[in-house]
């Protein structure tokens, strides 16, 4: 009776979790333990945690037991037995390695927003244990998307973290306004800065691998303590850290936008970092903002379309998405307006359309002109009104800048 009222307990709680996760939290089992203890890959216990696929009856019936005190009878079926695949050449049998390689990584996002470097995660190999958002918005926007995708919206200052003990991955992209070169750069005296949160979460949740984003303002020499202060708690958890920064232009991304990463390989049981690209001797070519959406421009039948294209003709500036204090519906303050004046576009404010045909001056953006600059996918699609979806498009990570970095750290656990 205890321990059904306990589960019950869990449920309320949380009603994110299964019942699977939910037996497996009264059992205290790790993801991982219970993992190894069920002889389940890490894709099938991400998808029984996220409850996007059913657990079998076996495998429930060996966590109540645990959960309530019994010593688990382990049996071997053919369902958890290695089963043979052919080579991708056609040759020999062979059997399934049980490798990290062969299966995809589990990771803990915090800060998700509307989904940029989510997704940026699951092109490099990454399987989102839960997504942490607090933005009901942003939230929805994820829901919507990718419905089998664990979100849980709350603050990860007050976030209990222990339950997601295990995964491969913590990554986040944390409020940038503290260290942002725009604001008043108040670092670790600004509200806004959950890098100590972020330092709890990596104790209690002990991940192989930590990624964080953030503005490379946080890069500058006025915070050089401050990146020592974070430097030294991770070495104190047995981690080795790396800082970076890099423009998404050379991602390939149609945009100028420097971002700041750091990086945390738990020491002795991840390779060292190697970042794979060098931009000074393999330069990449700029996408334009005309070659990015210079076919959303004409969709109406706007007849300037072609001369709007010839002015268009460089990278973005930067997108500013604005904070909850500040910001709306716009590309941003007066210098970058002027940026994209130049480019032809109106930084004023955004459009809920292309141009009109006869349409004459210079064209606003729409949310979706925003996130294709951005390298969101097409079809991926915001919730909420203009000034709220596009503060999701402006604050994210591009995609593509995502992934690369992320197939970075991937290689240091495979």
């Amino acid at each position: 009776m205890q321990i059904d009222l306990e589960i019950m307990f869990t449920l309320c709680s949380n009603p994110f979790m299964g019942v699977f996760s939910t037996l497996r939290q009264c059992a205290r089992l790790t993801i991982a333990e219970a993992q190894n203890l069920l002889k389940l890959s890490v894709e099938t216990v991400t998808e029984y945690e996220s409850g996007a696929r059913l657990c079998g009856p076996r495998e429930l019936q060996i966590l109540k037991g645990m959960a309530l005190g019994q010593t688990p009878k382990i049996t071997t079926t053919a369902a958890t037995e290695s089963k043979p695949i052919r080579t991708g050449s056609g040759g020999a049998m062979r059997k399934q390695a049980k490798r990290k390689s062969s299966a995809k990584l589990t990771s803990l996002e915090l800060c998700a927003g509307g989904g940029g470097a989510a997704l940026g995660l699951e092109a490099a190999g990454f399987t989102p244990s839960a997504l942490i958002e607090l933005d009901p918005h942003a939230c929805a926007t994820l829901r919507k998307n990718r419905p089998y995708w664990n979100v849980i919206q709350a603050d990860i200052r007050r976030f209990e973290s222990e339950y997601w003990r295990g995964v491969d991955l913590l990554s986040g992209g944390l409020p940038c306004p503290p260290f942002s070169i725009a604001g008043k750069q108040l670092g670790p005296d600004d509200e806004r800065d959950l890098f100590p949160s972020m330092l709890k979460i990596v104790k209690d949740v002990q991940p192989r691998a930590v990624l964080i984003e953030n503005v490379r303002g946080i890069l500058t020499d006025r915070f050089a303590s401050y990146r020592d202060k974070i430097d030294t708690a991770l070495d104190k958890q047995g981690f080795d850290t790396y800082w970076a920064a890099f423009n998404a232009v050379n991602f390939g991304v149609p945009q100028t936008r420097f971002r700041a990463f750091l990086v945390a390989l738990r020491r002795n049981e991840t390779k060292p970092l190697k970042w794979p690209f060098d931009f000074e001797k393999n330069p990449v070519t700029p996408t334009t903002v005309a070659e990015a959406i210079g076919q959303m421009m004409e969709e109406r039948g706007w007849r300037g379309a072609e001369r709007w294209r010839q002015q268009a003709n460089l990278p973005a500036p930067t997108i500013v998405g604005g904070s909850h204090k500040h910001g709306g519906p716009d590309l941003g303050p007066t210098r970058a307006r002027k940026e994209w004046a130049a480019l032809g576009v109106d930084g004023l404010g955004l459009a809920d359309a292309p141009p009109r045909p006869d349409f004459i001056g210079m064209p606003r953006l729409t949310v979706q002109m925003v996130a294709r600059l951005q390298s969101f996918p097409n079809d991926w699609q915001f919730v909420g009104g203009k000034t709220h979806s596009y503060r999701q498009v402006g604050n994210a990570l591009p995609v593509r800048m995502a992934a690369n970095v992320a197939k970075a750290v991937r290689e240091c656990l495979v």
